[in-house]
């Protein structure tokens, strides 16, 4: 059983809240039940949610904690002041302090992706998601020269997921490319990623969890046998030795921290937030 119920509250999206709220419970040994509640933007709609915070408060017996980044001041009153759950506004604690010490008023602008249709960054995300789409695992070198970043890394060693991660989270055209038995049988990189050495960056992963994967897609196949992983795990490192080419393995790390290492590494010079 949950320990708590948590509530997430925005008036846009919630994935402020949830994110940053998630971050913050990942510090205790709590397993709480979550509940989403964006796009609450109306005094009709808090006065639902304060509803079903008060209930879950009197059928616990304990009080939720209430994650909000709320931004329309009229709705975080009636949470504010109706709710029984324990009260982080999120918006509050940071905005104020920052107001006072900037000498400038927040726009009290709702959520990341605001009037997203007049926003040249979230174009931009677009473009970089469509572009990494398009040059995943290997589908086309068109325009590789327009790549922020060029992944590779055999088979399942978690090119796509990141090449995605990076393109959504920081607008970043990031490419992946597969390194197969004929690259390795030819001991140098593929021709099409010899002009763009600066923007490679290597993923490898460990020969049992490599095998692990693959078989949940082809399972029994000399494609995920224990031996062949191994083998193309070796190679491809081998490779990446030899061409100079920066790497790390996936085996235990999350998307956000291979994402974060390769832009440690590559630094491109054009990031969206």
């Amino acid at each position: 059983m949950p320990n708590r119920t948590v509530f997430f509250i925005s008036d846009g999206t919630g994935i402020t809240a949830e994110t940053f709220g998630n971050a913050i419970l990942a510090q205790f040994e709590l397993k709480p039940r979550h509940v989403r509640l964006p796009f609450i933007d109306s005094v009709d709609k808090a006065h639902q949610v304060v509803r079903q915070i008060n209930h879950t408060a009197s059928v616990e017996g304990q009080r939720p904690i209430v994650f909000t980044t709320l931004v329309n001041m009229d709705v975080l009153a009636v949470i504010k002041s109706q709710c029984n759950g324990m009260l982080l506004d999120m918006f509050g604690m940071f905005v104020a302090p920052l107001e006072s010490e900037l000498g400038l008023k927040s726009n009290h602008r709702v959520g990341r992706f605001s009037d997203a249709s007049k926003s040249k960054e979230y174009d931009d995300r677009i473009e970089a998601i469509n572009f990494s789409l398009a040059h995943d695992d290997g589908q086309s070198n068109k325009d590789l020269a327009g790549s922020d970043v060029i992944l590779v890394g055999v088979s399942r060693s978690g090119k796509t997921p990141t090449s995605l991660y990076l393109a959504m989270q920081y607008g970043l055209k990031a490419s992946n490319y597969p390194l197969i038995p004929e690259d390795f049988e030819r001991r140098q990189l593929p021709p099409a990623l010899v002009p763009h050495r600066k923007k490679i960056f290597g993923l490898t992963i460990a020969p049992d969890r490599l095998s692990q994967i693959r078989n949940e897609r082809r399972p029994n196949s000399s494609y995920a046998s224990l031996h062949n992983c191994k083998q193309e795990v070796h190679e491809a490192e081998a490779m990446m030795r030899r061409e100079g080419i920066r790497w790390l393995s996936t085996t235990t790390k999350s998307i956000e921290e291979i994402a974060t290492t390769i832009l440690q590494e590559i630094r491109p010079e054009r990031l969206v937030y």
